[in-house]
């Protein structure tokens, strides 16, 4: 294990750096870790909403519009907040003087003309009674995160190029800076407006829909049976959460059609022979949810228990704020905390332990070691506890689980100590700057 570190260190790590330090990826890790404390008391709503004990979720059940707006307005709006962190971090990453506050807000516009397109409520006598006055919240959360990312980098760009050429409207000396500031951002501020109008609605390009469409012709290989099959939408769920783009929302328009249909024909079968070790269909997303996702997607309660214990303040204290969610299977503050986003060292563990476990769970379903999927559970469950009900009450696919999660702490670990390391090593530096 030691050699192992060592030759990350010294042949992944000159390259994982090169990479990390790069303007724009440190400026999308910047934003997106400053979306943390949204991300973490967002799960923790997430969690009661989908509390797996029936007598509590009752009592809850009258409640659940009002509980659920700390989620809405936490990770159901996490795209258009890391719009305005990535920005303002790209904009004060230049030399030449750039205002943060001015960049941040540019960006969140472009993101929003580019990703919420304003909502007509029909009326059936009057018809169009209010043409342009709602948008869709659901467009401003995780799965558009892709499109936030583009956009706070462009409009940054955009706005830089004409500060640099001095495309400005100045004003005299002894203005205010920030009255200064506002003038200086009209040209500029125009043209990004502008530009992402025209591309979003008078050209309709969607970068989150093109994604989408451009995955279409995948979706006969990505469901089904097959363990080609399984691995790649596992791997492509988990690269996309890498590039910082939600996995599932993403994959979901390709691919839920098809977990959903196999789901149902499981339960039928089920219903109809009373033997979860003959049903149709082993990749079912309840497959991939207990046996894969321990922890969230990319398996990372493991290292959200590395963290727990990490020598690292800062890990062990996002180990510590992470622990109750990742038993829940939510993970998005490890995944933005690390981050794990654009972050080679972890990215890599996170691609690599998934393959690993999806492969030895399919091995384990198709020699009859564990049962098939046969019920449909909320996602909110600890893993363990889900597959052995869904799997009618099999002790070998709990036990399947922690297997799998013992396998992935031993994967995730090498990858663990080199990124600990670094994370030692900054913040000594910083308490020697103080």
């Amino acid at each position: 294990m030691k050699g192992f570190v060592e030759f990350i260190e010294q042949k992944l790590m000159p390259i994982a750096n090169k990479l990390g330090m790069q303007r724009h990826m440190v400026a999308i890790r910047k934003g997106i870790i400053a979306t943390l404390p949204l991300t973490i008391v967002g799960s923790f709503f997430t969690i009661l909403l989908n509390f797996p004990i029936e007598s509590v979720a009752a009592v809850i059940e009258p409640y659940r519009e009002v509980l659920d707006i700390p989620f809405r307005y936490t990770v159901g709006l996490l795209a258009l907040y890391a719009t305005y962190g990535i920005a303002s971090s790209l904009a004060k990453s230049y030399k030449y003087k750039l205002d943060s506050l001015t960049a941040g807000i540019l960006a969140t516009m472009s993101f929003l003309v580019t990703a919420v397109p304003p909502l007509r409520v029909f009326d059936s006598v009057e018809g169009i009674i209010d043409a342009g006055r709602y948008i869709n919240v659901a467009n401003l959360g995780s799965g558009s995160l892709f499109g936030a990312i583009v956009t706070a980098i462009l409009s940054v760009e955009i706005y830089r190029f004409f500060i640099v050429k001095n495309i400005t409207i100045k004003m005299p000396d002894g203005v205010p800076p920030e009255v200064t500031n506002s003038f200086m951002a009209l040209i500029p501020g125009g043209a990004i407006l502008i530009l992402f109008w025209v591309i979003r609605h008078m050209l309709g390009f969607d970068i989150n829909g093109f994604l989408s469409n451009l995955l279409m012709p995948l979706k006969d290989v990505l469901a089904g049976n097959s363990l080609f099959g399984g691995l790649l939408t596992v791997f492509l769920i988990c690269f996309f959460w890498v590039l910082g783009i939600h996995g599932p929302a993403i994959m979901g328009p390709v691919i839920r059609p098809f977990w959903d249909i196999s789901i149902a024909e499981n339960m039928e079968a089920f219903q109809a022979s009373g033997n979860a070790h003959e049903l149709p269909n082993i990749f079912t997303e309840q497959f991939l949810q207990w046996f894969v996702w321990i922890g969230g997607a990319g398996t990372t309660l493991a290292l959200v228990v590395l963290f727990f214990f990490s020598k690292s303040k800062y890990l062990k204290q996002l180990g510590r704020l992470s622990i109750l969610p990742g038993l829940f299977n939510i993970n998005e503050p490890v995944i933005f905390g690390a981050p794990i986003v654009m972050n080679p060292i972890l990215g890599i563990p996170f691609l690599v332990a998934p393959l690993i476990t999806t492969t030895i769970s399919y091995f384990a379903t198709i020699t009859g070691v564990v049962p098939m999927m046969a019920a449909r559970l909320g996602f909110a469950i600890p893993a363990p506890i889900a597959a052995w009900m869904s799997t009618d009450w099999s002790i070998a696919a709990a036990i399947l689980v922690i297997v799998n999660f013992f396998i992935t702490l031993v994967i995730y670990y090498p990858f663990f100590k080199v990124f600990e390391r670094q994370q030692i090593a900054r913040e000594q530096e910083e308490e020697t700057a103080a």
